[in-house]
């Protein structure tokens, strides 16, 4: 007698769930719904029953208590809510579902494809929140990573699990700067999580910018400005844990993530609904708790690494506002666009003296390091006697060193500017530093 097959029983009770629990809106202010019931936790995902018949029931996530209410904020429209509609728990907190076959796929904030290319079928599935790993049990970063911009790879260059942020203002070139490194990495893959971004922009920077190439080996996440506050957080979320799923099988993962600001102001929004006081330029306590437990998440682990790219929108070039400050201070090193070096036309508009790498010491040769040095001091000695030199005060011979800065501040600019889609490998590059 063959034994019976209980799998397909057992999955089923796995699947069914014994408890139902639910309770009634009681009232909805602004983004808030006040809910009466269910028995829940922070973080737990919940559906709305919406009373059109043809509406399929909305999500919402648990972000707060009071007076013994649960107030959820939806991840979606709220179509056909209002006072006493039903709200169920899930009994579970947001999860994304992952696999190699992401690569090359266009998701929304939640994990669900837009692409138009059909479902994403695996059973694995990630939380959106998980813990960073622990800290002694990271290696440490020893080797580096070719990002294929020469100023970067040269003079700041990156480790493979180093958190870095670009910090500029709006229309300076951070979008574009992420495009060449997504296209030029040699990362086996690259995850890039637009947050915020305006709708126009994500098909300009997946088709123009991206490429196909690029795409290949890319996994792309796109939460859009018009988009809820909750959505936005968790594009962020959802393209971490999708860089955890491809560290974890042993890949060398780039994150690149557009951008931390307006994460930044994603919580603040939430923050504020659920009442939260204003605390610096009105962003919450919990937007300062957040960042590093989103941040940490990336860097080196047992099995393979995340190096994370995040880029900071400053407020009035003001690079001492507040999600600047902290992001500056939970990362290992940060690059500075300067929208008067872009002025110059010259890009990428990377102010050198301003940006500075913390891993770079252990991760290159001591030829490439004492090059990247003495370029670095010709720029300090040129910028510092600019204003001389340019109304012709200056008097050759006056100080060897501002002779030898003039001499070959042509040399440095031709080496800091590059093109879009200028290709240029690690040897030529150390071969065009080591000359200067």
């Amino acid at each position: 007698m063959t034994e019976p097959n209980l799998k397909k029983f057992t999955q089923a009770i796995e699947d069914c769930e014994p408890i139902k629990l639910s309770g009634k809106i009681t009232q909805i202010i602004g983004l808030v719904i006040e809910s009466r019931g269910p028995n829940v936790s922070i973080g737990e995902l919940c559906y709305v029953k919406s009373r059109l018949e043809n509406v399929s029931p909305i999500p919402a996530e648990v972000v707060g208590f009071r007076e013994g209410l649960v107030l959820l904020m939806p991840i979606g429209e709220m179509v056909g809510i209002g006072p006493g509609c039903e709200v169920v728990s899930a009994q579970k907190t947001l999860q994304v579902k992952v696999g190699p076959q992401l690569l090359g796929r266009i998701l929304d904030g939640l994990g669900n494809p837009i692409d138009g290319k059909g479902p994403i079928v695996s059973k694995i599935e990630y939380p959106l929140q998980a813990a960073p790993p622990d800290p002694l049990t990271r290696p440490r970063i020893h080797d580096s990573l070719y990002v294929g911009v020469r100023p970067i790879d040269g003079l700041m260059t990156l480790g493979s699990g180093q958190r870095i942020g670009i910090m500029a203002g709006s229309g300076v070139g951070k979008s574009t700067l992420l495009s060449m490194i997504a296209r030029n990495t040699e990362a086996d893959v690259s995850v890039i999580s637009l947050v915020g971004e305006r709708g126009r922009e994500v098909r300009d920077f997946i088709e123009r910018d991206l490429g196909e190439e690029g795409l290949k080996r890319s996994v792309v996440v796109v939460a859009t400005s018009d988009k809820p506050a909750l959505v936005r957080i968790k594009g962020a979320m959802t393209a971490t844990a999708i860089a955890e799923y491809f560290r974890d099988q042993g890949r060398r993962v780039i994150l690149m993530m557009d951008s931390v600001t307006r994460f930044a102001m994603a919580q603040r929004e939430v923050g504020l609904t659920i009442g939260e006081p204003p605390a610096t330029r009105g962003y919450t306590p919990s937007v300062f708790a957040l960042l590093p437990r989103l941040l940490e998440r990336a860097g080196t682990s047992g099995a393979g690494s995340i190096t994370g790219i995040y880029t900071v929108l400053v407020d009035g070039d003001d690079m001492n506002e507040p999600i600047a400050d902290a992001v500056r201070s939970i990362l290992d090193g940060h690059i500075v666009l300067s929208r008067a070096i872009a002025a110059q036309n010259h890009f990428p508009a990377i102010d050198i003296l301003g940006s500075v790498s913390r891993v770079m010491t252990d991760v290159v040769t001591e030829e490439h390091l004492a090059a990247a040095q003495r370029l670095r001091a010709l720029l300090a000695v040129y910028k510092e006697a600019e204003d001389l030199i340019h109304i012709g005060a200056y008097v050759k011979g006056s100080s060897k060193q501002i002779d030898e800065a003039i001499a070959k501040i042509d040399e440095v600019n031709r080496f800091l500017c590059q093109g879009v889609f200028e290709k240029v490998t690690f040897e030529e590059m150390e071969k065009q530093l080591e000359a200067i």
